[in-house]
């Protein structure tokens, strides 16, 4: 069995075509239609560009499946390929949805809440299942924003308007993944 042409990813995929080549990645996936090999290298394919990168977190991570809960070795291996793309997304995402869970709470919510803690939980389990160096850095230097008001990612708080209930569940959802 070889992999479909059409689950593979080219170097100017778009954001949207990302979100639909995972839609169909996981679909095959959940068939079971796929050899680890083959998901390996369709995953890849996606993750060594920050649009088919970004479209690939969005699907898998809020995904209704149970794939991203447990990840298969050959989607690990994949995101191991490319640490720079993948470890900025996987912890911004940490972040972003440990937000979300706050602002969703506020907004009574639940299930959005939980949708959200979902996503958190998910993060927090890929940067821990790929120890990357990557991760661990990018953690820090957040961490280090949350704590100082400035740094490598005060912009990204700024930019998304967080307050300081968001940024201390923000803060210890980056901490439990990092140790």
């Amino acid at each position: 069995m070889s992999i479909p042409s059409s689950l593979l990813a080219s170097e100017s995929i778009t954001f949207e075509g990302a979100i639909e080549l995972t839609q169909s990645l996981l679909s095959f996936m959940d068939a079971d239609r796929l050899l680890q090999a083959d998901i390996q290298q369709a995953v890849t394919s996606l993750v060594k560009t920050q649009n088919g990168a970004r479209g690939f977190f969005v699907t898998y991570l809020t995904d209704d499946g149970p794939e991203a809960d447990h990840p298969s070795p050959g989607v690990v291996e994949a995101l191991r390929s490319a640490p720079e793309i993948v470890a900025e997304l996987l912890v911004k995402n940490l972040a972003m949805s440990a937000a979300m869970v706050v602002h969703h709470s506020r907004q009574q919510k639940e299930g959005m809440a939980a949708d959200s803690a979902r996503v958190q939980e998910r993060s927090r389990n890929l940067i821990q299942i790929l120890q990357m160096p990557a991760c661990q850095t990018i953690a820090s230097q957040m961490l280090e924003s949350l704590q100082s008001g400035n740094g490598e990612y005060e912009k990204f708080f700024r930019r998304w308007g967080y307050d300081d209930e968001q940024k201390l569940a923000m803060g210890s959802a980056v901490r439990s993944a990092i140790g």
